[in-house]
């Protein structure tokens, strides 16, 4: 089986892929497109130099290496996918092949978070419409990471079942610091996830909105409601 996950950034997607790669049948690929949406669209991300220079840069490469079996006799292969990365002119022909799952954060949540690793805020690349887009293009389980932290055992299970693969507990649990699938973002990004050995407890109140990110969550969350109707629960 491949499973290709959709989310924006910040949305507890690392630890989403920890969790399948803890499985032990399952490989991963961290945001395979991450580098040719750099390269294609001149964004100026943090690493943006160093992700350029570590990952593939072509799309129809990466969209080669994405219809590929599971590398390594691994069963299963789980992609983490972002769906601002895929740009008009990236191929999807190997979406086809996948089971499709959608990952959501409220997004006073998202911008509070990002905007802490990325100075530079722009709406469309925290993904909510593209999600919204590719959710018509692929559909599949809608699962809130909010639901996630409240509950892993019980969101992951249904999850599972949601897609035709056996939940396993393995999946709650991974061992401290880096991986060796991380993306070459990972020193900036991953920070909390590598000082995690399993998903973090369930969140407080949403945090404050900063008013400079007032209008990307007035923007973006209708699209998140419209989702969240739309999530699998416990």
């Amino acid at each position: 089986m491949k499973i290709a996950m959709w989310s924006g950034p910040r949305n507890l997607s690392t630890a989403m892929m920890y969790a399948f790669a803890a499985r032990g049948d399952c490989a991963v690929r961290d945001e395979p497109f991450y580098a040719a949406f750099l390269a294609a669209s001149g964004s100026a991300h943090p690493m943006a130099g160093t992700v350029m220079a570590g990952h593939e840069t072509d799309p129809l490469r990466v969209a080669e290496a994405c219809a590929a079996p599971p590398p390594d006799g691994h069963a299963h292969l789980y992609m983490k996918h972002m769906p601002h990365h895929m740009l008009p002119e990236f191929p999807l022909g190997w979406a086809e092949g996948c089971v499709h799952a959608h990952l959501i954060r409220h997004p006073a949540r998202v911008l509070a978070s990002y905007s802490a690793k990325h100075d530079k805020v722009n709406y469309e690349e925290i993904g909510f419409d593209q999600q919204a887009a590719f959710y018509e293009m692929f559909p599949g389980p809608v699962v809130d990471s909010a639901d996630i932290r409240r509950d892993p055992a019980a969101m992951l299970s249904r999850l599972c079942a949601e897609i035709g693969l056996p939940f396993t507990e393995r999946m709650l649990s991974w061992p401290a610091g880096p991986k060796p699938f991380d993306g070459a973002w990972g020193p900036h990004w991953y920070g909390a996830v590598h000082r995690s050995t399993g998903f973090a407890p369930a969140e407080g109140p949403l945090p404050p909105v900063a008013p400079e990110h007032a209008d990307h969550v007035a923007r973006a969350l209708p699209v998140y409601e419209a989702l969240a109707a739309r999530a699998i629960r416990p």
